[in-house]
């Protein structure tokens, strides 16, 4: 796996030509994560190490090429059993002869995360290949983003990159129209997005219209031939947009969506936020997030609706819950910091203490560890298991 890896390397250096490999930025990080959860009673550790490497060529004064490179090995218990952070109830509706294929393998990963050619004209940009999509305001969640669903312990980390034509087009000073087209089975299922962003007073807005196919899949039904689960693909359109800016000295923003689906039922998403750095540097941010799509009584969590916040198909089980973090710098290196993930639908909640030290000007170590406070079956029951997480990474 190695070889291919240096392989693939070498092949991509190669192809570009003679003049543009020597505008050949190489750069990146390696970063090793030691995971780890209680369940049943019992701690599960997870370890991983990643490098990612990244390129980038200005090949002309108007053409950009970069590709980001991941290979990643898994160490540890390299099998979850997704049912055993279930209650129990839930846990046991499946038969003993189905719950093995409710198990989540690791296995050692070698991808192409990003790689893409950009280019640039007075008229507008083009930027062709896998790519970062990143839309929205919010912190935690973002009712705008059909493409990515954040986690909600580590909502910062780097997202994946998503194979799109994107055209963005200047119209006038700090106005941007960005239209967007992610290919799938045919023309109509194919992803298309049209942005508007500008600025209007203190504030940035966006306005955005999406039309995709949501690729739901039925946990209970588990398709032998094809060894997954029954895909239940539906047509989605969504209206929204997004504001952020600043309001009597807090950093304040807003999203929303509406979505139409072919299915389920119609929903809608809002996230409200605000911020605020105190004089004696002390750090404060809260975010409610709602999601008409999410249930309104633990009793009503269904397998399916598990199996989808696991598998990432959609951003919440419950219908209500808020964010809020608390941050203050121990040092000129360290800061140490508390949040919170609150279900005010069932009444759960984390407290996810967090530390984060910057080694050296290229390395830096981040840690938090999670504590449930719920009833089984409840969004953050006890038995969906508290952990924590320690990340080392040192950039080159």
């Amino acid at each position: 796996m190695k070889k291919i890896a240096v392989l693939f390397l070498l092949v991509l250096l190669y192809a570009l030509p003679a003049q543009a490999q020597e505008k050949v930025e190489l750069f990146g990080y390696f970063e090793s994560t030691a995971l780890g959860a209680v369940i049943k009673g019992e701690f599960i550790p997870l370890i991983t190490n990643k490098l990612r490497v990244d390129l980038k060529s200005v090949l002309s004064d108007n053409i950009t090429f970069a590709a980001n490179f991941d290979y990643i090995t898994y160490h540890g218990r390299k099998e979850w059993n997704i049912l055993d952070f279930m209650a129990p109830d839930i846990a046991d509706s499946v038969p003993d002869a189905l719950k093995p294929i409710y198990v989540i393998p690791f296995s050692d990963r070698t991808f192409l995360d990003n790689a893409y050619i950009k280019l640039s004209l007075k008229a507008f940009d083009m930027t062709v290949g896998k790519q970062q999509i990143s839309l929205g305001t919010g912190y935690v969640w973002n009712p705008t983003d059909v493409f990515n669903i954040k986690d909600p312990l580590d909502p910062t980390y780097e997202q994946p990159g998503h194979n799109a034509v994107r055209v963005d087009v200047p119209i006038g000073t700090g106005t941007t129209i960005t239209a967007l087209f992610s290919a799938d089975n045919n023309l109509e299922d194919s992803g298309k997005m049209i942005q508007l962003k500008g600025r209007l007073s203190h504030f940035d807005f966006s306005l955005i219209a999406v039309d995709t196919v949501w690729r739901f899949h039925d946990y209970t039904d588990f398709d032998f031939t094809r060894m997954n689960f029954v895909e239940i693909p539906e047509k989605r359109q969504l209206l929204g947009g997004s504001l952020v800016g600043e309001l009597l000295g807090m950093g304040v923003w807003a999203e929303y969506a509406y979505n139409w689906m072919e299915v389920t039922q119609n929903f809608s998403e809002l996230v409200v936020g605000g911020d605020y750095t105190f004089d004696f540097q002390t750090y404060v941010m809260a975010e409610y997030y709602r999601n008409s799509l999410g249930k309104t009584s633990f009793t009503d969590y269904t397998l399916n609706d598990w199996m989808r916040v696991y598998a990432q198909e959609q951003k919440a089980i419950f219908r209500d819950q808020v964010f809020f973090l608390i941050q203050h710098p121990l040092s000129d290196f360290i800061s140490g910091g508390l949040s919170s993930l609150i279900s005010l639908t069932d009444g759960s909640f984390a407290l996810i203490p967090t530390l984060n030290v910057s080694i050296s000007s290229n390395s830096e170590l981040t840690a938090y560890f999670n504590i449930n406070f719920g009833e089984e079956g409840k969004g953050f029951g006890k038995n969906t298991g508290s952990g924590g997480m320690i990340r080392l990474r040192v950039y080159f």
